[in-house]
């Protein structure tokens, strides 16, 4: 090689080295939080005791085995889970492929051309050798900026796993206390219905005796298939839970499960603190995965903003090349090639312009997404502090007008036996004690399934899985 080549060849290197250390700007706008658009506080009370949720581990918080061993199954097996963490693999991917954009791609390149000369003859010209072709030189941030949406994208992704596994172990949970109120509603409307079988057949063997009025005796009637209906439809009930379990589980219901915990013990802590709303900024995944996808349309903008300015590019190759294929690699064959290219962008119809209009759109649309997830964030405490600051109090009246009913009941029976009451008295209390029994039941299901929400909206419920 000659002492000019050597020469052009250290100055190209020294240039490109230059510019790459240099590093390179960005155009992407300064990312600034925005201002969260909800109140200071929460409407109630958001006082409490111990951890917060989010320090809270699921299997800490769930004290039920039986739920344990759910929870455990639908975190293993649940498909909406899965493809969340597959989405994580796929942003990995597409980070990766961003930041390879950065780097030259350095190939291989053999190549053979024959081609006629000026007196006929044919000439031969063999190469080989390494080429890098088209190596952006990232002066104006174009890359960069790409590779940081991809890797908020990327960030977004594993919040989104996060927030999904929240939302499975809270579903897993109040499925599971819906289960076992089923199960009480259900005992509760059979021993209704034994009750209202024995008053029926009483009724009618008075009423065939001519001891009782037909009004009694269908009355009676009434009760006995209303009871019968209710248990029907609790029954479907209780079978839509089962499938809808089974789905959440991923699985069939293993038949060595623990049994459950009644639905009065199942032990969840209802002081859980509840802070300012400005916590669930980093509490709440959903919150913080807005947040992601806000700087990567962020991130966009700088991009979009760079296809205005120059754009260079480096394509070069260093090997052999001889004009027999036998001597390609013989002394003296060294060859080379650089060649640097500038695009400066002149007229393209405003496909520039309207690509910078789309990122910026595109990061409104992120922000008010943003602000969005941040309001419904903030209802969702706000509700389930709500439900806890009144269920408690709705449980004990509930239980209160039951017991009230019991002892009509009891009074209405002892008047009937004496003759100071007709049988109808007996069946209408009969008939509002099965529903208050009822809804003392759904009050305290609520009130489980409340607790669980709480913790589900303060961020509890993820845990690095093991």
């Amino acid at each position: 090689m000659s002492t000019h080549c050597k020469r052009l060849l250290r100055a190209a290197a020294a240039s490109v080295a230059a510019l790459v250390l240099g590093g390179c700007m960005s155009l992407a706008p300064e990312y600034e939080r925005p201002a969260a658009p909800v109140a200071a506080t929460y409407p109630v009370d958001a006082g409490g005791t111990g951890r917060a949720a989010a320090e809270i581990e699921w299997q800490a918080y769930f004290v039920d085995p039986r739920l344990q061993r759910l929870i455990a199954l639908a975190l293993q097996n649940n498909r909406d889970l899965r493809t969340a963490a597959l989405a994580i693999e796929r942003a990995r991917a597409q980070l990766q492929g961003r930041r390879a954009d950065a780097f030259p791609t350095v190939n291989a390149i053999a190549t053979g051309q024959r081609e006629p000369g000026a007196n006929g003859e044919q000439t031969s010209v063999y190469t080989a050798g390494l080429g890098v072709t088209a190596w952006e030189l990232d002066f104006f941030g174009r890359l960069r900026s790409q590779s940081d949406a991809a890797l908020s994208q990327f960030y977004a992704s594993e919040e989104a796993r996060k927030a999904a596994q929240i939302a499975l172990v809270a579903a897993v949970a109040n499925l599971h206390l819906a289960l076992l109120a089923d199960d009480e509603l259900i005992d509760t409307t059979r021993r209704t219905l034994a009750t209202r079988e024995d008053s029926y057949r009483l009724t009618k063997l008075k009423f065939d005796n001519g001891a009782s009025s037909e009004v009694d005796m269908r009355q009676a009637e009434s009760l006995l298939e209303g009871a019968k209906a209710t248990l029907a439809q609790q029954l479907r009930g209780r079978a839509l839970d089962q499938n809808a379990l089974v789905q959440l589980v991923g699985q069939p219901l293993p038949v060595d499960l623990p049994a459950p915990l009644p639905l009065s013990e199942q032990g969840l802590y209802a002081q859980l603190p509840a802070g300012l709303p400005s916590d669930l900024l980093e509490r709440r995944p959903d919150v913080r995965q807005a947040e992601r996808q806000l700087m990567a349309a962020n991130a966009n903008i700088g991009a979009a903003r760079a296809a205005f300015w120059p754009r260079i590019t480096l394509t070069g190759s260093a090997g052999v090349a001889s004009t027999e294929l036998a001597g390609l690699f013989n002394a003296g064959t060294f060859a080379w090639t650089f060649m640097p290219q500038l695009v400066l962008p002149i007229f393209d119809a405003g496909r520039n312009q309207a690509n910078l209009d789309i990122a910026q759109v595109d990061r409104d649309i992120a922000q008010a997404q943003y602000e969005k997830t941040i309001q419904t964030a903030f209802r969702e405490v706000a509700d389930a502090l709500a439900g806890r600051a009144t269920l408690g109090e709705q449980v004990r009246a509930q239980q209160a007008q039951s017991r009230a009913e019991e002892a009509r009941g009891r009074l209405a029976d002892l008047r009937y036996r004496s003759g100071a009451a007709s049988y109808f008295d007996v069946l209408d209390v009969q008939r509002e004690l099965f529903v208050s029994q009822q809804l003392v039941v759904q009050a305290r299901l609520l009130q489980a399934q409340n607790l669980v929400t709480l913790y589900k909206v303060l961020g509890g419920g993820w845990t690095e899985q093991r």
